[in-house]
């Protein structure tokens, strides 16, 4: 049985939530969401607080699925009000990144520059030539659009050249003996 499902949700100051039917719509200062929870979950409001349940509180699948809901329906609060950030760091000779505008250009070492399309909601900063910051309201968005860049050139386990998330540690392998 999913003990997240249980947990309220508080709704921070400036945050309003609207449900109507499976429909949910969270607005904040940095956003809103629009969202359509499954069907074998119910929400409602309590005061400052959202309660998830499942519509069949003896079946399982019910519980696991109020558990992801309440869980993206948390995200979704996070988001708007204080909002997410990845950051992803280039190690390797010449590896550079910039940003333009809603692309991100990228020097990882082979014969052609990578141009990375940012998606909307997703804004991108590179403090220096081998750091990058994603920041926007949506989590989901922001991990896909950091996976989408790390899989130009992943870390690879000899040297650790590629693009790594920062907080990443990458295990290392002996060089082969002869």
């Amino acid at each position: 049985m999913s003990r997240i499902a249980k947990m309220p949700i508080d709704l921070p100051a400036g945050v309003e939530a609207k449900i109507n039917g499976q429909n949910i719509n969270i607005k904040g200062g940095k956003g809103a969401f629009d969202y359509t929870l499954n069907n074998h979950v119910e929400i409602t409001q309590e005061g400052s607080q959202l309660v998830v349940k499942p519509k069949n509180e003896s079946n399982k699948k019910h519980w696991a699925m109020a558990g992801t809901m309440r869980a993206i329906t948390f995200n979704m609060v996070t988001g708007v009000s204080d909002g997410f950030e990845k950051k992803l760091e280039l190690v390797g000779v010449g590896y550079r990144a910039q940003a333009q505008g809603n692309k991100l250009n990228l020097t990882l070492g082979f014969s052609h520059p990578v141009v990375h399309d940012i998606p909307e909601g997703v804004t991108v900063e590179t403090p220096s030539q081998t750091e990058i910051i994603l920041r926007g309201i949506d989590k989901q968005v922001i991990g896909q659009t950091a996976a989408e860049i790390r899989s130009y050139r992943p870390p690879e386990p000899y040297k650790g050249k590629g693009v790594k998330y920062a907080d990443e540690r990458i295990i290392r392998k002996e060089a082969k003996k002869t």
